[in-house]
This record gives structure tokens, sequence and C-alpha cells, in this order.
């Protein structure tokens, strides 16, 4: 049911189209408890993610089911936090993983990727993947490798020609 038809406050009203606006903006949303996290921790995360282009926000349970159309009650579990952004979700994923290894919080409990529901074992697996940039030029170095071979290989049937030409002009100056 939408908070308006419910006659819910103006102020929660607007702070659900804020929250629908966050969602219908991201590429990603990581869904993450993080229960026990004092303040500086907090901002810690905060101004990691900051760095790869994410945000954090402390959001209710009941206001991310509503704007989510995923069923997602299972990840909505402890103090929820939601993680999102525009930018690359392996990048975020790497800073949630390395901030959890050093901190042991937040636990991340799910999410979705580009509209599709993520388990928090997928999340550790993107956080596995390398970055955007590494795999255009793995992509790049691929599709480059047929051209450097062939010049490669023409370069050596040229030089062949240029030795066995020389040869052929020593044997005749020897001869002569």
């Amino acid at each position: 049911m939408k908070p308006e038809e419910k006659g819910i406050r103006p102020e929660k009203v607007s702070e659900a189209a804020e929250l629908d606006q966050r969602v219908a903006g991201a590429l990603y949303m990581i869904i993450a408890d993080y229960t026990g996290m004092d303040m500086p921790m907090t901002t810690a995360l905060k101004n990691s993610l900051r760095e790869s282009g994410a945000s954090f926000n402390v959001v209710k349970k009941t206001m991310i089911s509503r704007a989510v159309d995923n069923d997602i009650a299972d990840l909505l579990k402890g103090q929820t936090a939601m993680i999102y952004g525009e930018g690359d979700v392996v990048e975020v994923a790497k800073v949630i993983k390395n901030f959890t290894a050093k901190n042991a919080k937040p636990v991340v409990t799910g999410g979705l990727v580009e509209g599709k529901a993520v388990t928090a074992n997928d999340v550790v697996e993107l956080a596995k993947l390398p970055s955007k940039d590494v795999l255009r030029a793995m992509l790049l170095g691929t599709l480059q490798a047929p051209c450097s071979q062939l010049v490669g290989v023409m370069n050596q049937k040229v030089s062949q020609l240029v030795y066995v030409l020389s040869a052929v002009k020593d044997k005749k100056e020897q001869e002569a």
C-alpha cells in the first residue's frame, strides 16, 4: 500500500519519495546489517564508499520494502542500511569486503544488482572479480593479440627475405 493511500504524515511521504528516487537511480543496492557499528566506524565506511562512488544510508525496513519491487523481506535483518550507487559494483563490493575483514561489520545480507536479487555470497563473489578497467584491458589485449602476432609474422617474413638477398649479394661479391 502506498504511503499516500494510508494518510501518512507529509514528512513520511517525502521520505518515501526521496528513497524511491535513490532506488530508481541506483544501478545496485546492497543491504547490510550494521548492528554494533559505532559512529567513527560508520563514518570511515561512508568515506571509503564515497571514494568508490557509493552512498551508505540507514533506512527503515518498511521504507526499503515499499521502495523495492522485489521481495527482499528476508534480507532485512537487524539494523538495516543500504549501500547504493551508479558506479562499479565490483569496486564497492571490494571496499565492503575489505572493511568487513578489518572490522567484522557490517554484515551483508544481500541486495539488488541491475534489478536482480543477489545473496551475500554473490556480493563476496563480486568482490573477487577484477574491476571494469582491468576487464577492459584484458579484452583489449585479447583483441589486439591476433593483430600483433600477424605483424610479427609479416615482419619475420620480410626480415628473412632481406637476409636471403643479403646472402646472395655477399656470395656474388665473393665470386667476383
